[in-house]
């Protein structure tokens, strides 16, 4: 029998999958811009700028987060707002020490993330 799962998956594993598709969405043409997904997604273009951001995050990171362990109780020790800067910088390097850190502040919080 299949063991279901405890938890939920963190809201920033789910929004960075969102991204994804919706970049995959605007390179294959489905979707003109960023301004048309928000449009579908009822959102401001604003906050479809800042989830697409998410996007421009090092593979590594983007894996990291994509497997966050699921949230069991509370909040999530993660949110999108804090890897806004990270997602904003250019230099990979840069960013893996940010998401460091970040992740060292996360764990005094939850000791899930790793």
């Amino acid at each position: 029998m299949p063991v279901t799962p405890t938890g939920r998956v963190p809201r920033i594993s789910r929004l960075l999958a969102l991204a994804h598709h919706c970049f995959r969405l605007v390179q294959t043409g489905a979707i003109i811009n960023q301004s048309e997904l928000a449009h579908f997604g009822q959102i401001s273009t604003t906050r479809m700028t800042q989830i697409m951001w998410l996007d421009n995050l090092a593979p590594d990171i983007q894996e990291e987060i994509l497997f966050l362990p699921r949230t069991t109780q509370g909040r999530d020790a993660i949110k999108e707002a804090d890897l806004r800067p990270i997602a904003k910088t250019l230099d990979w390097n840069k960013q893996r020490q940010m998401w460091r850190e970040l992740k060292k502040n996360s764990q005094s919080v939850n000791p899930a993330v790793s």
